[in-house]
């Protein structure tokens, strides 16, 4: 038998190499980059073709998808800057079906134009509209109809437009994703939205221009903080026809006095939250304040003051000293960190008090004290999480669970206003919880 020669077999090797991976490079550039790359490609394309659209019609418009902002949030600025600005899918192909975007309505004029270029240039649209909670009131009770929300779908993809509107408040607010019968609920995979479960407010978030893949995309600057309040953001309008079935029943007070006090609880009201914001404390409206937001719209002229609950993990012990800073006066404070603490703080002749709210299985509740006898009180409240409302044309918190809370603290009979009001007897709630010892009284009963 001849012998080989090791040249010829290493060339028939290398041959046959040099064919098996050029085949296998016309298998992946036919079949494998138009399965998963293409798709990434198609997205990007996707989304720079709308970002486009909305560029030439003027909309003031900012990347709100929470997936991509985890992302670049938890991404090193080193990291990022080498990574935006290489043409790959790295934040916007996120494996989710929609990529959502906010609009400040309020600075782009409704451009039917826009609309029939995204349909030009192949993509649908589901618009959804509401009515503007802004132009509701007491007396008027429907407001014009408003876009809420767009819905654009292109290669199955879908961008949603969130519109975020200004309120008095100073916030901005966005209303609920709501489908009409007609609407054909397999346009977009409606419960991956991030936007629209229910209405929501947020700050006005301070917006960066930067290159995210390859994409020009406005940003909220504190990326962290955005986030924070979009899962948060849960709105509670104000319950206007119920409201004003109540005053028809029970006419407002529209004295002098009256109105003076409104004027000082919004005052009081506003700095409140300004000092407990500069503490990072969140609070809500309670008791009395509660009542009158839910009831009424509006506050209780004869309560004479104002109400706020915090949860006692908030507690920060600086919280006395910068009310003072604040220029209020400390009235009392009672009970302690660990049991009972209550503090209450006086502006001009209008009283803050602050409930502190401690978690006992699947209920809360704050405490009370009476300063001449000692003996101590608590008020029982199903748990409850934390909306958004609007008071007085302030953004304040409420419970979510508004009505349960109401009921829990006034009863069943809470739509019936009553003037003679004891703290200790009258509450549905309450219950007596023993006394403090005389021997720390000086400590834990204080008065003013």
């Amino acid at each position: 038998m001849p012998r080989v020669n090791r040249t010829t077999v290493l060339t028939l090797l290398i041959i046959t190499s040099s064919v098996f991976l050029l085949f296998q490079l016309h298998y992946y550039r036919k079949y494998v980059s138009k399965s998963l790359p293409m798709s990434v490609w198609s997205l990007q394309q996707t989304v720079k073709k709308f970002l486009g659209l909305a560029r030439h019609f003027g909309l003031p418009l900012f990347l709100a998808d929470t997936a991509a902002l985890t992302l670049l949030s938890q991404d090193s600025l080193r990291q990022r800057d080498r990574l935006v600005h290489e043409p790959h899918c790295s934040f916007l192909c996120t494996g989710r079906p929609v990529t959502s975007f906010a609009l400040h309505a309020n600075l782009w004029k409704y451009e039917p134009g826009f609309l029939l270029a995204a349909k030009q240039k192949g993509f649908e649209l589901l618009e959804l509209r509401g009515q503007d909670p802004r132009l509701a009131s007491l007396d008027n009770l429907s407001g014009e109809e408003i876009p809420l929300h767009f819905l654009f779908r292109l290669h199955g993809h879908i961008i949603q437009v969130v519109f975020l509107y200004e309120r008095s408040g100073n916030y901005l607010w966005h209303g609920e994703l709501r489908l009409k019968a007609h609407v054909d609920r397999s346009f977009a995979p409606f419960k991956l939205l991030d936007y629209g479960r229910h209405p929501g407010s947020y700050d006005r978030p301070e917006l960066v221009l930067t290159v995210v893949d390859g994409i020009d995309v406005r940003i909220p600057r504190n990326i962290s903080r955005f986030l924070s309040e979009q899962r948060q953001a849960r709105f509670l309008e104000c319950r206007y026809r119920d409201a004003r079935n109540f005053l028809q029943l029970y006419p407002d007070d529209v004295s002098p006095d009256a109105v003076d006090f409104r004027r000082k609880v919004k005052s009081l009201l506003h700095l409140a939250g300004r000092t407990l914001a500069q503490l990072d404390i969140p609070f809500w409206l309670s008791s009395g304040t509660c009542l009158g937001w839910f009831r009424q719209c509006s506050v209780i002229s004869y309560s004479r003051d104002v109400d706020i609950g915090i949860f006692i993990g908030d507690f920060r012990s600086d919280i006395v000293s910068a009310f003072r800073s604040a220029g209020l006066s400390l009235k009392h404070k009672f009970g302690k960190v660990e049991d009972s603490l209550e503090l209450s703080f006086l502006s001009e002749d209008v009283k803050l008090d602050i409930f502190f709210f401690y978690g006992d299985g699947d209920v809360v509740w704050n405490g009370g004290t009476q300063a001449k006898s000692g003996k101590k009180f608590k008020y029982i409240f199903p748990r409850f999480s934390l909306c958004w409302a609007e008071l007085l044309d302030l953004k304040v918190r409420v419970p979510c669970e508004t009505l349960d809370y109401v009921t829990a603290n006034y009863g069943a009979s809470w739509s019936v206003p009553v003037r003679s009001w004891d703290w200790k007897s009258s509450p549905s709630n309450v219950q007596r919880n023993g006394e403090w010892p005389r021997a720390e009284w000086a400590e834990l009963i204080q008065v003013y």
